[in-house]
């Protein structure tokens, strides 16, 4: 009984000791393995796995620090693109909006085109009416005394000294009076007409206790005549503007008598108002 007991006290102590010497580390990572140890082989075959284990950690612990930064480079790349990103979202926003501005000013440029347009369709529609109202009405006169013809929009009337002027004068003669009176019955019935009326001479010289010269001459016509479609015939003076060229604007050549008679005339220009057109310009620059 006394043996018994003694054989157990015996393996108790060995294991305490056992358990205790496993407290201290007899092993750690990276060193190699002992031949002999105390354990035996069991204890090698421990420390062996052990030993794997560690070097798995060692890699994996590597592992989970490339993982770490690549996500930290992952994170850096991924905020780059949201500010880029949001960057060019707000280039395009910009752009976006931009487009829309010029969208809008196209359509209005394109409505403004279209109102101008239908102005000048109806401008054009009352000058070809004006036009053959005064071919109508001044229909007794001869091609040498009185022309017409539509330029640029405008209906030009064109008379000639021998119908207005004796050489050097600026009274109106009798068949002159009579063209003009014509004349300005069909403009009071127009109101929206715009007069020009242009004074021009042939290119001999001319100088008169009067006039200096050609164009001191045509002046003087031009204002004699508007002068007189308003004082006797009613036109508006606020119609009107008188104006001479001289010899300055030839309609042919003064080589010849023919060319100087053609020279030596008056224009009448007439337009319509450009109003419409001047307040849609207007407004659109608001």
């Amino acid at each position: 009984m006394k043996v018994f007991n003694k054989s157990i006290l015996m393996g108790v102590f060995a294991v305490g000791m056992l358990a205790v010497s496993s407290c201290k580390p007899i092993y750690t990572c990276g060193d190699p393995i002992p031949e002999k140890k105390k354990g035996g082989k069991r204890l090698q075959a421990v420390v062996s796995e052990r030993d794997s284990l560690c070097v798995s950690l060692a890699d994996q612990k590597a592992a989970n620090e490339r993982l770490v930064s690549d996500n930290k480079n992952l994170q850096n790349k991924l905020s780059g693109q949201k500010n880029i990103n949001e960057s060019q979202s707000e280039q395009l926003n910009q752009q976006s909006e931009q487009l829309s501005q010029k969208d809008k000013d196209l359509q209005n440029k394109e409505r403004m085109l279209r109102e101008m347009q239908a102005i000048i369709a109806r401008q054009d529609e009352m000058t070809k009416k004006l036009n053959q109202t005064l071919r109508d009405a001044l229909v007794g006169f001869n091609s040498d005394e009185l022309t017409m013809e539509i330029r640029d929009g405008k209906v030009y009337v064109s008379m000639s000294d021998k119908l207005l002027f004796k050489s050097g004068s600026t009274a109106v003669e009798p068949k002159g009076i009579e063209a003009l009176k014509t004349l300005a019955d069909v403009l009071n019935k127009n109101p929206d007409i715009q007069i020009l009326v242009e004074g021009h001479t042939d290119n001999v010289p001319i100088k008169t206790a009067v006039f200096k010269d050609n164009w001191d001459l045509s002046v003087g016509r031009a204002t004699t005549i508007t002068r007189m479609m308003n004082e006797k015939y009613g036109v508006a003076a606020t119609r009107m503007t008188a104006s001479g060229r001289g010899e300055y604007f030839p309609k042919a050549s003064n080589d010849t008598p023919e060319g100087k008679a053609k020279n030596r005339r008056t224009e009448i220009i007439l337009s319509p108002k450009l109003d419409e057109i001047m307040n849609l310009l207007n407004s659109s620059g608001k």
